[in-house]
C-alpha cells in the first residue's frame, strides 16, 4: 500500500469526512554562474507529502517528508480540527476527472539529464554572452523533473510527470560612464525548444546597447515595453486584479467593471493552461479540477476571473481550475493548501514589428527590463516600477541612444486604455519567483516618467 493509499484508508477508518494527500518527487539540477564561469552545480532529490483534512467542515493541513509516519500526520491534523471553526460554505473535494494528454510538458531527455550535460548548456549561455565590452557574466540554469500524485477520499487519483528548464544570464559592463547591464532569459518544458545561445545573445545585446546612457528628462512619453518587462507588469501588477477573491472583496481596481470595457478593443488577456511549452501548463489543476482556457479580458472587455475551490465555495461559485501549489524554482510543491493563481498569462499577439512600433513613435522609450515593480494602491490600480537598464530613447521614429534609470508611477486602468500598439514578438517569460507569462511587446501612450 502506497503512502497516499494509507492516508486515505486510515482517515476513513477514524471517521474523517474528507482527506486529500499529495506526493511530490522532485529532481532539481541547478548550475550557478558567477564571474563569467560556472562555480557550482547541485543536483537534489526531494520527496514531500501534503495532507489536507476536512472534518465537520473544519480544514486542517499537515506536511511531512516521512512516508512511514503518514498516519501520524493524519492523526495530528485530525486533532487540530477540534480547535478550528467550521467553514460552513465548504462543499467538498472533487471527484475523479479524466485528464487530456497535453503536448510539450514532458521531456525524457530533461528527466535523465546528467550534470555534465547541464554544465554544457550553461557554458553555451556564457559563451554566447561574451563580448569585449562585457566585464562580468552571472546567472543560473535550473532543470526540474517532478512526479506529482494527488489522491482524495472521493476516488480522485491523479498522477503527472513534468519537466521544466529555465535559464537566465545577466551581463554587466563597467566600460561606460556608469555601470550598465543586460538580461537574457528563456524557459520551457523540453530541451529541443530551449535556446541557451539566445539567452546569452539577448543579455549581450541589451548590455552593449546600454553603454554610455544619456539622462532621460522627466516628461510624458510613449513607452514600448518589451516582452520581459511586460511579464514583470503581468506578474506583479495585473494578475491579482483578476483573482476571484480579490474581485469579490472589492480589492481589485476592476471590481466594479465586470463585463465592462477596461482596455482598448484589440487587447485580449487569457490564462492558457494548455499551451505547449508553458511553464504553468497542466491538464488538471493542483486540486484535481480540469483546467481550461480562461479569457480574462476579451477584446477589451473584463470577462472572467480565476479561482480555486475554497475561494469559489465561499462566494457560492465553482472553481475555475486555478488551484496552484507553487514550487521552487519551478513546478509544484507539497503545500497542503493551494492558492489561486493563473497558469500562463497570455496576451494575444499583434501584427506590428518592433521596428514599425519604433518608426511610429515620436517621443518615447523602449524599455527592456523593469525592477522593483509593486502596487502602490492596489484598489485604484496605481503602481510603481523602475527601468534601470535596457532603455533606449526614441525621437521622431529613431533610436538616438541608451537612457539612464527612470521611475514610472502609473495607473493600470489608464495603461490598458492607452495601449496604442501590440507587437508580433510574443515570447515566454518568467521573472524570478514569479508567474509564467507569454507576451509580445506593448506600446502605451502618455506615461509620466521621472528621471533618477
Amino acid at each position: 500500500m502506497s503512502a497516499l493509499e494509507k492516508a486515505i484508508t486510515y482517515s476513513s477508518e477514524i471517521g474523517i469526512d474528507e482527506c486529500e494527500i499529495i506526493e511530490i518527487k522532485k529532481n532539481i539540477t541547478t548550475v550557478r554562474i558567477t564571474d563569467s564561469e560556472i562555480i557550482e552545480i547541485k543536483q537534489n532529490f526531494d520527496q514531500n507529502y501534503g495532507i489536507r483534512l476536512i472534518h465537520q467542515k473544519k480544514i486542517a493541513s499537515v506536511q511531512t517528508t516521512n512516508n512511514e509516519k503518514i498516519t501520524d500526520g493524519v492523526n495530528k491534523g485530525f486533532k487540530t480540527t477540534q480547535k478550528l471553526k467550521p467553514r460552513k460554505f465548504w462543499k467538498g473535494l472533487p471527484y475523479k476527472n479524466e485528464s487530456v494528454q497535453l503536448e510539450g510538458v514532458f521531456d525524457k531527455k530533461l528527466k535523465e539529464i546528467s550534470g555534465a550535460n547541464a554544465m554544457d548548456i550553461a557554458q553555451n549561455m556564457i559563451n554566447s554572452a561574451k563580448n569585449e565590452k562585457i566585464d562580468t557574466i552571472t546567472g543560473s540554469l535550473n532543470i526540474v523533473y517532478e512526479n506529482f500524485e494527488l489522491m482524495n477520499s472521493n476516488g480522485l487519483n491523479f498522477n503527472d510527470e513534468s519537466t521544466y528548464i529555465s535559464g537566465i544570464i545577466n551581463a554587466e559592463s563597467e566600460q561606460s560612464s556608469i555601470p550598465v547591464s543586460g538580461i537574457g532569459h528563456a524557459s520551457g518544458r523540453t530541451l529541443a525548444k530551449f535556446s541557451a545561445k539566445q539567452i546569452g545573445n539577448d543579455a549581450k545585446e541589451m548590455c552593449t546597447k546600454s553603454i554610455n546612457p544619456q539622462k532621460i528628462n522627466s516628461d510624458t512619453y510613449s513607452i514600448i515595453f518589451e516582452p520581459y518587462s511586460v511579464g514583470e507588469l503581468l506578474s506583479f501588477v495585473v494578475a491579482s486584479n483578476f483573482n476571484f477573491k480579490t474581485v469579490s472583496e472589492k480589492k481589485s481596481c476592476f471590481s466594479n467593471d465586470f463585463e465592462n470595457k477596461i482596455s482598448i478593443e484589440n487587447f485580449s488577456l487569457t490564462d492558457d493552461p494548455h499551451i505547449s511549452e508553458g511553464v504553468g501548463t497542466k491538464a488538471i489543476d493542483d486540486e484535481g479540477i480540469k483546467t481550461k482556457k480562461n479569457k480574462l479580458i476579451e477584446n477589451g472587455i473584463f470577462k472572467n476571473t480565476f479561482s480555486n475551490l475554497y475561494d469559489s465555495y465561499k462566494e457560492g461559485n465553482n472553481s475555475s481550475g486555478n488551484a496552484i501549489r507553487m514550487g521552487s524554482p519551478m513546478g509544484r510543491s507539497s503545500n497542503p493548501i493551494p492558492i489561486s493563481a493563473p497558469h500562463n498569462l497570455t496576451i494575444k499577439s499583434g501584427t506590428s514589428s518592433q521596428e514599425d512600433m519604433i518608426k511610429n513613435t515620436k517621443h518615447g522609450l523602449l524599455v527592456g527590463r523593469l525592477w522593483y515593480t509593486y502596487a502602490v494602491n492596489p484598489i485604484k490600480g496605481d503602481f510603481s516600477c523602475t527601468a534601470r537598464s535596457g532603455i533606449q530613447i526614441i525621437e521622431n521614429g529613431k533610436i538616438i541612444g541608451p537612457g539612464k534609470s527612470v521611475r514610472i508611477i502609473h495607473s493600470l486602468p489608464k495603461m490598458l486604455k492607452n495601449i496604442s500598439d501590440i507587437g508580433n514578438d510574443q515570447k515566454r517569460v518568467m521573472q524570478w519567483a514569479s508567474l509564467p507569462s507569454i507576451t509580445p511587446s506593448i506600446k502605451v501612450e502618455n506615461i509620466s516618467v521621472n528621471s533618477i
